[in-house]
C-alpha cells in the first residue's frame, strides 16, 4: 500500500493496474482517428473534405492548423502515459495539472453538447453532422465530424477517470477538508475576487445564452447563416459552464468555510478551463475562419465575448492555483487513508 504525503512526493514504482491500463488504451485509441485525419490533410490528402469545400483552398494556414492539431492530440497520448505510468507521479505538479486543466476545459463542452446533438438529430431524423449549420456542413463530410467527436467523448471519459485516480493518489490531501482550513488566511480577498470574477463571467455567459436562444445580435453574416438547433446547443453548453463557474466561485468564497472544498473546486477547475481554452479557440477561429467555425471577419461583440471569457478563465485559474499552493503549505490535520495505487 502506498500513500502520497505531499503535492510532489513520488509514488513507489509499480506497474499500472488493469483499470488504468484499459483506460489508457481506450484514450490512446480514441486519439488515433483525429490524428490520422490531420496527418492525411497535412500531407495533402482530401479524405473527408468534399469538393468545393473552403478547406481545399486555405493552403499554408490550413496545413499549419492541422499540424497543430496533430501536436495537441499527440500530447494527449503523452498525458495518458503520465497518468498511467509510475514516472508520471514524479513529474512536477504543474506539468501534469496544466494539461489536465486544458483538456478538461476543451472536452467538457463536447461531452455536454454532443450527446444532446445526437439525440436531437435522432428525434428530428437528421443524419447530418452535429454542431454545424448549413455553411459548416459544406466544410467536411458528416462522418468526419461524427468520428472525431465520438473520439473526443471517449477521450473525455477515459481521461476523466484516469484524472480522478491520479489526482486522488497524488493530491488527495489538498482536496479533502473544508474550503477554509485551520491556519489559512481570512476569506475576504477570496470573496472579493469571487464576486468580481462572477460578475465578469456572467457577461459572456449571457451572450452565449442569447445566441443559444436563437438571437443573432452581434453575429456576422457567416455565423448568422450557420445558426441552427445544434449551434444553439453548443452555445447553451458554453452558457451552462459560465453559470457553473459562478456557482463554484460563490461556494468557494463563503465566509463560513467549513463546507468541503471538492465540489467548488471541481466547478471552478472545469469552468475556468472551458472559459479560457474555448475563449482562445473561438477567438482564433473567428480571426482565421478555420477550425470548422464559420466566422470570418468577426464582429466586435464576438471578439469581445471570446476575449473576456478567455482572460477571465485564465485569471480564475491563476487565483485558484495560488490558493492551492498556499493550502499545500499548511500542516496536514486529517491525512487521507492509504490507497493501493498500483492495483487500479
Amino acid at each position: 500500500m502506498t500513500k502520497t504525503t505531499s503535492a510532489t512526493a513520488p509514488v513507489p514504482a509499480h506497474p499500472p493496474g488493469p483499470l488504468r491500463t484499459v483506460l489508457g488504451l481506450v484514450a490512446v485509441a480514441a486519439c488515433l482517428p483525429y490524428i490520422s485525419l490531420k496527418v492525411a490533410w497535412v500531407l495533402g490528402g482530401g479524405i473527408g473534405i468534399p469538393e468545393g469545400s473552403p478547406l481545399r483552398e486555405n493552403g499554408g494556414m490550413l496545413i499549419a492548423v492541422n499540424a497543430l492539431g496533430v501536436v495537441l492530440d499527440s500530447l494527449v497520448i503523452v498525458l495518458v502515459l503520465a497518468l498511467t505510468r509510475p514516472w508520471g507521479q514524479r513529474l512536477p505538479s504543474w506539468l501534469t495539472a496544466l494539461p489536465l486543466w486544458a483538456a478538461t476545459g476543451l472536452l467538457s463542452p463536447i461531452l455536454a453538447a454532443f450527446p444532446v446533438q445526437l439525440l436531437h438529430g435522432a428525434v428530428a431524423g437528421d443524419t447530418g453532422a452535429p454542431a454545424r449549420g448549413a455553411t459548416q456542413s459544406e466544410l467536411l463530410d458528416g462522418w468526419v465530424w461524427n468520428t472525431v467527436y465520438t473520439g473526443f467523448i471517449l477521450q473525455a471519459l477515459a481521461l476523466g477517470t484516469l484524472f480522478v485516480l491520479y489526482g486522488r493518489a497524488r493530491w488527495g490531501h489538498l482536496l479533502t477538508g473544508p474550503v477554509t482550513p485551520a491556519g489559512s488566511e481570512q476569506p475576504a480577498v477570496r470573496l472579493s475576487f469571487a464576486l468580481f470574477a462572477s460578475s465578469v463571467v456572467l457577461l459572456p455567459g449571457l451572450v452565449h445564452g442569447m445566441w443559444a436562444a436563437g438571437a443573432d445580435t452581434g453575429l456576422n453574416p457567416e455565423r448568422r447563416a450557420a445558426q441552427s438547433t445544434d449551434t444553439g446547443i453548443t452555445e447553451g453548453a458554453f452558457a451552462l459552464f459560465a453559470v457553473l463557474t459562478v456557482v463554484g466561485l460563490l461556494l468557494a468564497a463563503r465566509r463560513r468555510g467549513e463546507r468541503p472544498l471538492l465540489a467548488p473546486l471541481v466547478l471552478v477547475w472545469t469552468g475556468s478551463g472551458v472559459l479560457a481554452c474555448w475563449g482562445a479557440w473561438l477567438a482564433f477561429n473567428s480571426l482565421t475562419g478555420l477550425g470548422g467555425v464559420a466566422a470570418k471577419e468577426p464582429t466586435a461583440m464576438m471578439l469581445a465575448t471570446y476575449s473576456v471569457q478567455m482572460l477571465t478563465g485564465l485569471a480564475i485559474a491563476s487565483f485558484g492555483a495560488r490558493l492551492l499552493i498556499r493550502r499545500a503549505a499548511l500542516p496536514r490535520t486529517s491525512p487521507l487513508p492509504a490507497i493501493q495505487w498500483h492495483s487500479v
